[in-house]
C-alpha cells in the first residue's frame, strides 16, 4: 500500500482527523471514492482476524473487573491461568488510542496463556469505559487529564499487586499511546520491574533517572514520527546506566504488532517482537 496512505491513516488516528476529512484526502489518493472503500477495511480493525486465543479457552478465566483510582471506579478485563501452581508473575496490558478493544483483550489472553495474570485496562473507564464507536474513543483520549491519566493506569498495577495468587512482580506492555504510557510508568513505578514499549512515545529526558525497570522498546523502522525520539532517549538511559534494549524493525509499520489492520500488520515482526517480548518477562517475573 501506498506510504502516503499509511501516513494519511497514521495523522487520521493520532491527530485527529475528522473522519469526512481523512475520508476525502483518502479518496484523493486512492484515485476516488471506490478505491477509498476498498482500502479502508485494510486500514481499519477487524477484530475477527484477531483472536489468537479463544474468548472459550479452557485453560483461562476471564472476567470484568473494576476497582478503584484515586480519580474513578477503573475498568478492567482480567485474564489467568485456570491451574497453577504457586504464585504468579502480573502484567499490565495498556491499549492504543481506540480504549479496550477486542484486540487488546486477545493480547491480554495471549499473556495469560504464557503462565501469567493480565490486565488489559480501561483508561476511558472516567467516561464509562470504552466505545464501541471508535471515532468517538478516540476523541475521548484528548479529554483525559494528564495527571489523573497517569495515577488511574498505575492503579492497574496496584490492584494486580494485591490480588492474592500475584507474586508482586508486574510488568507492563503497550502500544501506541498505550507504549507512551509504558514508559511514562517505567518513570513513575519504582516498583515496576519490567516494561515493554512498543512504538510509543519516550519518557522526557529529564525523568529517565527515576527508572528502575528492565525496558524493552520496540519501533517500527517507518515509523518517522515515534522514531525521532529514540536518539535523545537512548543517550539518557545510556548516560544513567538504565537496563534496557532497543529494537528497530526495518520495513515494519507503526501499529505493526495489530493482526486486526491488514495493511499495518506485520506477522514476521510481530512474532519475533512479541517472542522477545515474553522471554523479558519470563527473566524477570517469575
Amino acid at each position: 500500500m501506498d506510504q502516503k496512505i499509511i501516513n494519511l491513516f497514521d495523522e487520521y488516528t493520532h491527530k485527529p482527523l475528522k473522519r469526512e476529512v481523512f475520508l476525502a484526502k483518502l479518496s484523493k489518493l486512492a484515485g476516488g471514492t471506490a478505491a477509498a472503500l476498498a482500502i479502508l477495511p485494510m486500514l481499519e480493525g477487524n477484530y475477527a482476524m484477531a483472536n489468537q486465543v479463544s474468548v472459550q479457552d479452557a485453560d483461562l478465566l476471564m472476567e470484568d473487573v473494576s476497582y478503584p483510582s484515586k480519580n474513578c471506579t477503573m475498568k478492567g478485563y482480567l485474564v489467568q491461568p485456570k491451574l497453577s501452581k504457586g504464585k504468579l508473575g502480573a502484567v499490565l496490558v495498556i491499549h492504543e488510542n481506540r480504549g479496550l478493544t477486542p484486540h487488546i483483550k486477545d493480547v491480554s489472553r495471549r499473556i495469560a496463556k504464557a503462565g501469567y495474570i493480565a490486565l488489559g485496562i480501561d483508561a476511558l473507564s472516567p467516561f464509562g469505559g470504552t466505545p464501541v464507536n471508535e471515532d468517538e474513543g478516540r476523541a475521548l483520549f484528548a479529554k483525559l487529564d494528564a495527571v489523573q491519566n497517569l495515577e488511574n493506569i498505575k492503579s492497574g498495577l496496584d490492584y494486580l499487586r494485591g490480588l492474592k495468587n500475584s507474586n508482586k512482580k508486574t510488568g507492563v506492555v503497550g502500544f501506541c499511546w498505550g507504549g507512551g504510557m509504558v514508559n511514562s510508568m517505567a518513570v513513575m513505578d519504582p516498583e515496576l520491574t519490567a516494561a515493554v514499549a512498543y512504538y510509543g512515545r519516550q519518557a522526557e529526558v529529564a525523568d529517565v533517572p527515576k527508572i528502575k525497570a528492565k525496558l524493552m522498546l520496540q519501533y517500527a523502522g517507518l515509523d518517522e514520527r515515534i522514531n525521532a525520539g529514540i536518539p535523545a532517549f537512548e543517550e539518557a538511559l545510556k548516560a544513567n546506566k538504565k537496563d534496557y534494549q532497543i529494537f528497530v524493525y526495518e520495513g515494519a509499520q507503526h501499529a505493526f504488532n495489530n493482526d486486526s489492520s491488514p495493511a499495518r500488520y506485520n506477522a514476521e515482526v510481530a512474532k519475533l517482537a512479541w517472542t522477545r517480548t515474553m522471554g523479558l518477562f519470563d527473566q524477570t517475573l517469575k
